[in-house]
């Protein structure tokens, strides 16, 4: 049954007004009340831009919102009639993407997954009305680009990491610490959050050297100077070449920490035994089995499935974003996506509503179309967790998979931590 015929007018439009608008500088659709101008069908768009070594990205994300759109018609779709989602192209050529979904009328756009491609996207998508919700955007600048509030992410800023690796560092029972960054806007954004995590968890940073991939060793030197605890590695291109430096200097195994990007199956690439004991870090979390099967039975020859739960995330929020504004244009899924990710209206930004309804957590479209029809306004968390996103379009909890390495240089999971996306 359409969600408008569940609820009388009154409530809908009182409802609608209460839930658009909740947060986000003045003049951004984060906090403009929307006016309804869809043409009645929620159109979901993706971009997909990994080719090469990362093409394996493109399935899992494919995968995941051909799911979440086959579960969301199976409730009823939006305002009882089917979600499209848009035939998908692969390509490095963001920009061309968006100008082609635009012409397709997407509503929304999922992607892009690489963070150099987003503003791209943005500026197109943003100019056309259009919301943009990435899984994998991991930049801490996106935080603060200027998308007159259209851009959203279910994945955490790179930053976010910085009190997990500081507070594995801690509960290794070390006192002092070395970093070792790689140079770029990920090892210095990362290692300065790190330094701010460490001082606020009582460790002592006794180094921190920046290095160039293939030329780790005179940073590891600085290192075992230092003669730390506990080292932190912040890399992704470089890890290899400066983990093999640190073994060489002694600082490797259990005294090593690995940053999300560092974190990689290195088995024999790597010197026997150099990494046994070391513990790194992956966003989100491990994927539950029946997630897991599901996705599997959309795609059969699916053999990964990073960021699946957060392009899930992310299609199912523009799905009840549209559902509580009843309307399916992008501004008015720009307007409703904060309160329905159980975000907190700032002061002044509760929209022409008024105050709030209260909220009811839940986590399937279905569930949610249930709340909205209650009276409440839905708080969805789901296969990546809480979403709760803030005045930037950012989720405010950001999940981690800890693993520890064994004698074969292989990481096993066995653990999780949360933080905030501050990274504190």
């Amino acid at each position: 049954m359409p969600l408008g015929r569940a609820l009388a007018a009154g409530t809908v439009a009182a409802l609608a007004l209460a839930l658009t608008g909740c947060l986000g500088p003045a003049g951004s659709a984060r906090v403009a009340s929307a006016d309804a101008s869809g043409d009645g069908t929620l159109r979901i768009g993706l971009i997909l831009d990994n080719t090469g070594k990362q093409n394996f990205l493109n399935a899992s994300e494919l995968a995941a919102a051909k799911l979440a759109v086959k579960e969301i018609n199976a409730a009823g779709g939006h305002k009882g009639k089917p979600v499209e989602l848009l035939p998908e192209t692969i390509s490095t050529d963001t920009a061309a993407q968006a100008k082609a979904l635009v012409a397709a009328k997407a509503d929304v756009v999922i992607g892009p997954t690489d963070s150099s491609r987003a503003p791209a996207a943005i500026d197109v998508l943003a100019n056309a009305k259009v919301a943009v919700i990435s899984p994998a955007n991991t930049a801490a600048a996106l935080s603060n680009y200027k998308s007159g509030g259209y851009y959203f992410r279910t994945s955490a800023a790179d930053i976010a990491q910085a009190s997990v690796l500081a507070k594995l560092v801690k509960d290794g029972g070390a006192r002092t610490l070395a970093v070792l960054h790689e140079e770029g806007d990920y090892g210095k954004d990362v290692a300065a959050a790190v330094g701010g995590a460490a001082k606020q968890s009582g460790l002592e940073v006794v180094a921190d050297a920046e290095f160039t991939p293939g030329q780790a060793q005179q940073a590891a030197a600085a290192a075992k100077a230092a003669n730390p605890d506990a080292v932190i590695l912040v890399s992704r291109d470089g890890a290899q070449g400066a983990i093999a430096e640190l073994n060489n200097a002694g600082l490797a195994g259990k005294k090593l920490v690995l940053s999300d990007g560092a974190v990689s199956k290195y088995g024999s690439g790597l010197g026997a035994r150099a990494l046994e004991g070391a513990r790194g870090i992956l966003p989100g979390v491990f994927p539950s089995a029946a997630f897991q099967a599901d996705l599997v039975a959309v795609d059969p020859g699916l053999k990964d499935m990073v960021f699946a739960a957060e392009t899930y995330d992310a299609v199912v929020l523009a799905a009840v974003a549209a559902a509580a504004a009843e309307d399916d244009a992008g501004t008015s899924i720009a307007a409703s996506l904060v309160a329905v990710s159980g975000g907190t209206p700032a002061a002044g930004g509760t929209g022409a509503g008024g105050s709030q309804p209260p909220s009811e957590s839940c986590t399937s479209y279905k569930d949610c179309v249930g709340v909205l029809r209650a009276g409440q306004r839905p708080d969805y968390d789901g296969q990546s967790g809480r979403i709760n996103f803030d005045a930037h379009g950012d989720i405010t909890e950001a999940n981690y998979m800890v693993s520890t390495y064994g004698e074969d240089n292989l990481p096993t999971v066995d653990g999780t931590e949360a933080a905030s996306s501050s990274g504190g």
